[in-house]
């Protein structure tokens, strides 16, 4: 594995990466007891993406080092990857071939499957992305061959943190919904993602927990909706709340002192036409056993073809622990 360029906000000293797979968990050991997690939003791999990477190209090109310098990076897969399956009847359904991967997988390290789309091609198509994931050592949460696997947490472990991902779903067609013995997504039940998060604690020994959204309206401010949700899950153990889907970044939060980042908007997406919806975030975290340190977000300026870009010189919500409100920043990758 080639090693992670310094980068200056996720600044710690070299070490050598081993990597181990035990029961579906990737298990990288360092010294430092730091970790630090990048979480992207919507990434869509069917139309222009889709055609780059069969011509040989890579749109993740231009945040390559920034996704490099993070010990864990985490994405929403906003399509089903798969051969097989009919489209349901909705307004857009994307399903990607499975030569995506091979490029997902060189720069992230799990994708959420808790969203509206994975669901776009039925239940064979869901069921061999399942196993496609799988085949290609791609971590995957919020989603399975039933409701009970779709609602257990990814727990990664590194550098001695571990680190519970869970993912969830509020935005329609319900239909997508895992069942007891059916494949799908975990939708968004209050009472459920409560439970969730604390047998992520308990049963599964968790030092961090972090749920990954789906929810909130397109193309609209933060709802009320997802207020209290995101304050439920924190007043329930959470360490902090991550969103994305209404296609536009939303704003953060600190509540009880925790860190709420409501919509990282578009990550790699072709087709949107306003200036809004093609301006994403990266979500940059620093943890250690005694929770989040610090974070920032680097801006993604989306491309007519659905490439993310760096951009320089632009402001974007950051802070550090114990500081009362969100900051702002200009990240210099």
């Amino acid at each position: 594995m080639k090693p992670r360029p310094k980068h200056p906000f996720f600044t710690a000293a070299p070490v050598i990466l081993a990597f181990v797979l035990l029961g579906g968990v990737e298990d990288a050991r360092a010294e430092d007891g730091v970790v630090r997690i990048a979480f992207a939003g919507d990434i869509m791999l069917d139309t222009l993406p889709g055609e780059d990477i069969a011509a040989g190209h890579d749109p993740f090109a231009g945040f390559g080092s920034v996704l490099d310098a993070a010990d864990i990076r985490i994405g929403n897969l906003e399509c089903v990857v798969a051969t097989t399956g009919t489209a349901v009847d909705k307004p857009f359904t994307f399903r990607a071939h499975p030569r995506v991967l091979s490029v997902l997988r060189r720069h992230f390290t799990a994708v959420s499957l808790a969203n509206n789309h994975t669901g776009d091609f039925g239940h064979a198509a869901f069921l061999q992305q399942l196993d496609l994931l799988k085949s290609r050592k791609l971590f995957c949460f919020g989603g399975g061959r039933n409701v009970s696997e779709a609602r257990t947490p990814l727990v990664l472990t590194r550098n001695g943190l571990r680190i519970a991902f869970l993912g969830y779903n509020d935005f329609k067609p319900r239909e997508f919904e895992a069942g007891p013995e059916w494949p799908g997504v975990a939708w968004a039940v209050d009472e459920q993602i409560a439970a969730d998060i604390k047998a992520a604690r308990t049963r599964h020994r968790a030092d961090i927990v972090i749920p990954f959204m789906h929810w909130g309206w397109e193309h609209e401010k933060t709802s009320s909706r997802q207020r209290k949700l995101a304050h439920l899950m924190i007043d329930n153990g959470a360490d902090l709340v991550v969103g994305s889907h209404p296609h536009v970044t939303q704003g953060a939060e600190y509540y009880k002192g925790r860190l709420i980042a409501y919509s990282l908007g578009n990550f790699l997406f072709d087709g949107f036409t306003t200036p809004e919806a093609n301006i994403g975030w990266v979500l940059r975290l620093t943890l250690t056993k005694s929770g989040l340190q610090e974070w920032d977000t680097v801006v993604a300026q989306i491309d007519a073809r659905g490439r993310p870009h760096v951009v320089r010189n632009v402001e974007s919500p950051c802070g550090k622990a114990g500081s009362p409100k969100v900051m702002k920043h200009t990240a210099v990758p």
